[in-house]
């Protein structure tokens, strides 16, 4: 029964899908709206039965097929096909070919769009294939004597409605050849309730695109008239708020390709008359798809690199990680042991310009901030002088310079700028040089497999070098003071506070730390361990079990048969990455400890940034998100936690906007996981820990 639900899911989101949304529940309604031309629903159903069992023979599983992603330009077909000719079994072969090579030409043309192009392919095999169907038909004989039918107009509404309303509607419900007032109206409250953003772009983009027709032809009657203004409505979404997070430069962007689709609309629907073809979705795709690959050949920032079911749940994902992970994808740990400060940061104001932007210069100083004691006018007066320098990546050693003398006080050698150094290669592309070591100090050679930690040489005063200190840049290249890549540092303390991923600011004084073997155990959770939970609400009590799982991408994640908590470790801190579904419990989870240092010391405290899902639901999350995509700061809600005596964890969540300043308490297991968590009137404690389905 469970796995015919999954199915019958799958075939409702290829509905869905159509319009952007992966809901089953739309997917049922606009499978209903189809059968108002029962041809048409017939032919849908046919279409899609087809490609999805087709799917499974060629060994596509579940997993994929579920969102209704693979099959949804199958289902465009057969409603093309049965919109313009009615059921018979000759039709019903037809849709059947159809949709199977429709499926075929879809899988092959996302996996070269992705690879090369990395663009999604949108409805791109629906025209392919159905203007090769509308071309080939004309010299099946038999398909036009015995198939083609009188289409009917079921709404009452049009003759009541102005011109510019109708339009709207009927444009909305050609996208699914069903051009009809009622079946727009209908189409349109399920994109509302589903995503007020997509419902303001749908109407953004036909009244940006219709009036920009109607002053170019001179009608607004013809423009209004003109159903395959649905192009706009496409554009529109599709550039506003789903493959770009939704902005102001998003929704400009938006009416700008709808603005510059209005000609090839014309241009498209002119040529295609020759040969009897609509236009179908052609100006949508072409606009869509050039757009979003040059944004993504330009870098544009606020193209979506995770792409969740609505908008919303985008925009609340990509505003959550750009806080939660602050740093960059080249991240290095400290260089050092001990407490260091920082002497120059990213475009430092000496020599960290230009090319070098990107690099960092620590030093030690004392209680006054002095760097040297004495009169500092001698090498040794120098807190840093040959201090320890340590690999901050795993990697292998690419170059080494070690005979190059320190220079003394006042002193600075032009000629070899970067003096005695270590470049190391890190597996993950990138380089890291490590400047001004002590001469004959380093204990490396070239060809050497280093990991974090491994002693390296003494910090010196070799090349351009005013005072003892280490320098470290990331670089693309293993030539010597090559231009320098952003870079970040993970797992460090400053002022008794742990930063997972960041860069400290000038003047402030560093730590490194690393994870702690017995919290590294607590928090390791292997596949099929199960938690049971006793969940105490006032005078309601209820369990809860979550079981360790693994997603298809290999990260893990607790099942709670109600939605899926993912989680992970990485370069010193456990992490609460996202959530999906709507399990109240899973969400205080993630609350209760978005994060945590896998490195305990009593006192220490570290923040982090909580989706707005978490914290809240329904309409204000709705009202949240949506005025958030006009101003990405509104969605501020902050986590601070701080390790108690006896491993136990206080956070604080905070938001003005939302009016919370709320306390969670938290408590390590013993052995593994979460003992318990108490926020406001809900207490949550752990029951039994069982290590497999067998235990």
């Amino acid at each position: 029964m469970e796995k015919i639900k999954k199915q019958i899911k799958a075939v409702l989101n290829s509905y869905s899908e159509i319009l952007f949304l992966e809901n089953s529940v739309a997917g049922f309604v606009i499978l209903l709206a189809t059968f108002l031309n029962p041809n048409l629903g017939g032919a849908g159903i046919i279409a899609i039965i087809s490609a999805y069992l087709f799917a499974r023979f060629l060994g596509i599983g579940e997993t994929f097929l579920k969102t209704g992603f693979y099959t949804y330009n199958s289902l465009l077909v057969g409603l093309s096909i049965g919109y313009l000719f009615k059921l018979t079994p000759l039709t019903a072969f037809f849709i059947v070919a159809s949709s199977i090579t429709t499926l075929i030409f879809s899988v092959m043309l996302h996996s070269i769009f992705s690879y090369y192009l990395k663009i999604p392919i949108l409805s791109l095999p629906f025209v392919v294939i159905s203007s090769t169907i509308y071309l080939a038909v004309s010299n099946y004989t038999n398909l036009f004597v015995n198939s083609l039918y009188p289409h009917i107009n079921f709404s009452f509404l049009e003759n009541y409605l102005p011109l510019w309303i109708s339009g709207f509607f009927k444009s909305l419900g050609t996208i699914l050849f069903l051009p009809d007032v009622f079946v727009g109206i209908v189409f349109s409250l399920v994109i509302l309730l589903v995503s007020r953003i997509l419902f303001m772009l749908s109407v953004i983009g036909y009244y940006t695109g219709t009036i920009t027709a109607a002053f170019l032809t001179g009608s607004f009657a013809t423009a209004f008239s003109d159903i395959s203004h649905f192009n706009f409505i496409l554009i529109s979404m599709v550039l506003g708020g789903i493959f770009l997070i939704p902005s102001i430069k998003s929704y400009f962007i938006a009416v700008t390709g709808v603005i510059i689709s209005t000609i090839v609309l014309s241009a498209i629907k002119t040529f295609w008359s020759f040969y009897g073809i609509p236009a179908f979705t052609l100006p949508f795709n072409f606009i869509s798809l050039t757009l979003i690959y040059v944004l993504g050949l330009l870098g544009f920032p606020y193209v979506a690199k995770v792409i969740r079911k609505t908008p919303e749940e985008t925009l609340d994902f990509y505003l959550t990680n750009i806080k939660r992970y602050r740093g960059s994808y080249n991240t290095i740990h400290l260089p050092f042991s001990g407490r260091w400060t920082v002497w120059q940061g990213f475009d430092g104001k000496w020599t960290h310009k230009g090319n070098w932007r990107y690099a960092y210069d620590f030093v030690i100083t004392d209680e006054s901030g002095k760097t040297y004691r004495n009169d500092g006018k001698q090498l040794t007066d120098y807190y840093a002088y040959r201090k320890p320098v340590l690999s901050p990546v795993r990697g292998r050693v690419v170059k080494v310079i070690s005979d190059l003398p320190d220079n003394p006080i006042g002193q600075v050698d032009r000629e070899n700028n970067w003096g005695n150094l270590v470049i190391i290669y890190d597996q993950r592309g990138f380089y890291v040089e490590i400047s001004h070591l002590s001469q004959n100090s380093i204990k490396v050679k070239e060809g050497d497999w280093v990991e974090v930690g491994t002693f390296l040489g003494l910090c010196g005063n070799s090349g351009y070098s005013p005072q003892p200190h280490i320098h470290i840049q990331v670089q693309p290249s293993a030539d010597i003071g090559s231009y320098t890549l952003p870079f970040s540092f993970v797992s460090y303390i400053s002022q008794n506070r742990f930063f997972s991923n960041d860069l400290p600011k000038e003047g402030e004084i560093v730590e490194p730390v690393f994870p702690d073997k017995s919290i590294e155990i607590k928090m390791t959770f292997v596949l099929d361990y199960t938690f049971e939970y006793e969940i105490i609400k006032g005078e309601k009590r209820e369990n809860l079990s979550l079981t360790v799982k693994m997603a298809p991408d290999g990260t893990f994640y607790f099942d709670s048969g109600k939605g899926q908590l993912y989680f992970g470790k990485h370069e010193g801190t456990f992490y609460f990455y996202r959530i999906d579904g709507e399990d109240p419990y899973l969400k205080l989870f993630f609350l209760a400890l978005p994060r945590m240092p896998l490195f305990y010391r009593e006192g220490l405290r570290w923040e982090d940034f909580l989706p707005v899902k978490v914290v809240t639901g329904g309409i204000k999350k709705s009202l949240i998100l949506f005025f958030s995509s006009f101003n990405h700061n509104l969605s501020h809600i902050q986590y601070t936690g701080k390790f108690e005596k006896n491993m136990k964890i206080t956070g604080k969540i905070t938001s003005k906007l939302l009016n919370i300043n709320e306390t969670v308490q938290v408590e390590l297991d013993e052995t593994v996981g979460i003992k318990s968590i108490k926020f406001k009137d809900t207490y949550i404690k752990l029951k039994k820990f069982i290590h497999s389905k067998e235990g």
